[in-house]
């Protein structure tokens, strides 16, 4: 697996700062077979290039697999000749692998790749014959078998490749949002005539080249023995030299070809996953549609004029880039704008956005600039039996746990003389968690009281005394410490018992005010009496008052003896 990946740094000149210069190297050792170039050609044939820095990269291209030191024989004329030519370097066999690649992609990029609608009919006629070939009695003749594998594999391949390229174009296209009715028409023009010929033809074609596959799969081991006769396989088996076949003359070749038109291994085949194919590309041309009816009055989607923006930017120098960014958005100096990324990630305000990781920018919001989700909202979902599940596990704890403070109950006389069960020793555990958290053993206040479990837990000091607890999960010895388990029920008794007696206590001293009230309301009859008389005494008053009128004279006349303030100055002199 490492020999693997190590061969893909045959990739790296094409990821490097420098991949200009190094595809031109590149270009300039695969123009012909088996080319050797001395770095002062190399020099020659690309102009601007120095010959420190050809050697270089000629050795960076050796180092990473694409070329190979040449082991050539020349004859010069010259010591200056022998310094220019004395190192040569010429192709490795993944490095003109991986050049012919580069050349297809860049190529064919942007390009829609023309699907041969009659390879697919030749793969058929093709198969038809090997499979007589194959059945012949009088036995196959190999040269027909073998030119009509290589026939059938080459032609299958490139109608697998073209569909592939085809379709990839196509969902590239039907993503666009920005597709104006010109472009509409011809796409969907494109999807309805073209697309269906297509699948019409490898719907008609597939039942037909799955019966040929099953007429030669029993006469595939001897066929793909003698394919090898006489070839090059044959002739490297002894020299340990591998060889890359040719297409159709391994299993795994024919494996590939049954799987595109079978469903193999649990596996859909290539037929079905073009129908589905297809039936997206529909309903995204659908999508298109309602979009641009949609847009007749609404907005449209500005994807064109953020591309041309975005090329204005790319030509732009710094200067004119922050210019032209204060212009488009009106935004002076700001960073980091746009939607949250991680919120455990710390990002200072003043780092660049070239050093920090990209954030994820929903497709709604990327190419239709639309935040609010799309589509019905999702029904609230049914999770009855999740509750349900719940409060039985959560009642069959609490079981659990009442069992526990039981068997604790039963054994609370001697704790070390019975073996605990394993919730028991949990819950007797927890309780002394809870009570060592609530106080000192030593001080008496190391106590807890389980309510729902009827449970009460003290830990009292008993130095020199070690209590063993055992159990099926081990034994746990308290040292130092006494446990004592009690029913919260007994406890509870003792307090009614003793709010009895302080209710009894309160009655009695009702009864004790009750014979206060009663005395309180006779002295309140006596003072009733005296009111009685009082009343009595100011009729008489009331009887002398002529009497005291004819004497006020007197009394005024003796005022200097009275300490009364309420009758000096009286009108009456």
């Amino acid at each position: 697996m490492s020999e693997d990946l190590e061969r893909l740094e045959a990739y790296t000149y094409l990821t490097v700062p420098e991949r200009g210069t190094y595809l031109a190297v590149m270009r300039l050792f695969s123009a012909s077979l088996m080319t050797d170039l001395s770095a002062q050609q190399v020099v020659e044939a690309i102009e601007g290039l120095p010959l420190d820095t050809a050697v270089s990269r000629l050795n960076q291209l050796v180092a990473w697999g694409n070329l190979l030191p040449s082991s050539h024989s020349v004859r010069v004329k010259s010591i200056e000749e022998y310094q220019r030519t004395r190192s040569r370097y010429q192709l490795s066999p993944l490095g003109e692998r991986v050049q012919r690649q580069v050349d297809e992609v860049l190529a064919g990029a942007e390009t829609a790749r023309e699907i041969s609608r009659e390879l697919l009919g030749l793969v058929a006629t093709g198969l038809a014959a090997l499979s007589e070939l194959l059945e012949d009695p009088g036995g196959a003749d190999m040269v027909r078998a073998r030119d009509t594998v290589a026939a059938v594999f080459a032609q299958f391949w490139q109608f697998r490749d073209s569909v592939r390229d085809f379709y990839a174009y196509l969902g590239q296209v039907l993503a666009r949002y920005d597709l104006d009715g010109s472009e509409y028409s011809g796409f969907k023009n494109l999807l309805l005539d073209y697309v269906e010929s297509i699948t019409e033809e490898v719907v008609l074609l597939s039942p037909r080249i799955q019966h040929h596959l099953r007429r030669i799969w029993p006469h595939l081991d001897g066929l793909l023995e003698r394919l090898d006769e006489g070839g090059l396989a044959e002739a490297a088996k002894d020299l340990g030299v591998v060889v890359q076949r040719t297409r159709g003359h391994s299993l795994d070749d024919w494996l590939a070809l049954r799987a595109w038109f079978e469903d193999t291994g649990g596996r859909r085949s290539e037929v079905n996953q073009l129908r589905d194919a297809t039936l997206r590309a529909l309903q995204s041309l659908l999508a298109n549609a309602k979009r641009m009816i949609r847009s007749s009055g609404q907005a449209t989607s500005r994807r064109r004029d953020l591309l041309r923006l975005a090329a204005w930017f790319d030509a732009a120098d710094a200067g004119t880039a922050a210019d032209l960014f204060t212009a488009a958005f009106g935004l002076y100096g700001s960073r980091h704008l746009g939607l949250a990324a991680d919120a455990e990630a710390v990002v200072p305000a003043t780092d660049s956005w070239w050093s920090r990781p990209a954030v994820t920018v929903p497709v709604a919001l990327r190419e239709r600039g639309e935040r609010a989700a799309r589509g019905r909202p999702g029904g609230i979902v049914d999770r009855s039996a999740q509750q349900r599940l719940l409060v039985e596990r959560a009642a069959a704890a609490q079981d659990a746990r009442v069992r526990a403070a039981a068997e604790l109950l039963s054994a609370a006389a001697d704790l070390s003389a019975v073996r605990l069960s394993g919730p028991a020793m949990q819950l007797l555990l927890e309780l002394m968690a809870q009570a060592l958290g609530a106080g000192d053993p030593a001080a008496g206040t190391a106590v807890t009281v389980s309510i729902d479990l009827g449970l009460r837990c003290e830990l009292t000091a008993k130095p020199g005394h070690a209590l063993t607890l055992r159990s099926a999960g081990g034994d746990f010895t308290a040292e130092d410490l006494a446990i004592l388990i009690a029913g919260h029920d007994t406890e509870v008794a003792a307090h009614d018992t003793a709010v009895a007696a302080h209710d009894t206590a309160v009655a009695g001293h009702d009864t004790e005010i009750a014979g206060h009230d009663t005395e309180v309301a006779g002295h309140g009859d006596e003072i009733a009496g005296h009111d009685t008389g009082t009343v009595g005494q100011g009729a008489e008053i009331a009887g002398r008052e002529p009497d005291v009128a004819g004497r006020e004279p007197a009394i005024v006349g003796r005022e200097p003896e009275r300490t009364e303030p309420e009758r000096t100055g009286s009108g009456h002199g």
